[in-house]
């Protein structure tokens, strides 16, 4: 039952500090859909792909005393902190492996996690509108996302992250 818990706890341990709710939601949307072990379902939301679920799982995890929600005000707007709490590094020490699927993609969370939130949200609504073509993908880009105002630079450059991120994790496989 715990099994999806533990997957984003053993995320977050991996990645330290996750700064924001949205980029929560891409970096784990994104891990998904490289081939990660999540289960979540995700819509299509303001914002890019958006979880019920996730959203739902923090605040178990952070009910249960396993990660730590810290709230900052940031120019006029709430941004959350997320760091695994002692608590929940000890669930995960009691669990025996805790999670080493992880160690291998590593190096992807962790870029993904110093990408900025605007830049995931790209890269996820990318993702989430795969399989299409890329002139598909591109041009609904431009009407889902306009008030973000993506350059055609913007985008090439997100798909050279997926592209980077999909290599990467391959060779570990």
């Amino acid at each position: 039952m715990l099994d999806q818990h533990i997957n984003v706890l053993s995320l977050l341990k991996r990645v330290g500090e996750i700064t924001g709710r949205k980029k929560f939601q891409k970096i784990v949307f994104i891990s998904k859909k490289l081939g990660m072990p999540f289960h979540e379902k995700y819509n299509f939301h303001r914002y890019g792909p958006y979880s019920e679920e996730l959203s739902l799982r923090l605040e178990e995890l952070q009910q249960f005393g396993f990660i730590s929600e810290i709230k900052e005000e940031k120019a006029g707007y709430h941004q959350y902190r997320y760091q695994v709490a002692a608590n929940g590094e000890d669930f995960l020490n009691t669990k025996g492996n805790d999670r080493e699927t992880f160690e291998q993609q590593k190096t992807v969370i962790e870029d993904m996690n110093a990408c900025s939130s605007k830049f995931l949200e790209l890269a996820s609504t990318i993702l989430f509108l795969e399989p299409a073509d890329k002139e598909e993908i591109i041009k609904k880009v431009h009407t889902l996302k306009k008030t973000q105002k993506y350059s055609k630079q913007d985008i090439e450059q997100a798909y050279a992250h997926i592209e980077y991120w999909r290599q990467h994790l391959n060779k570990g496989r």
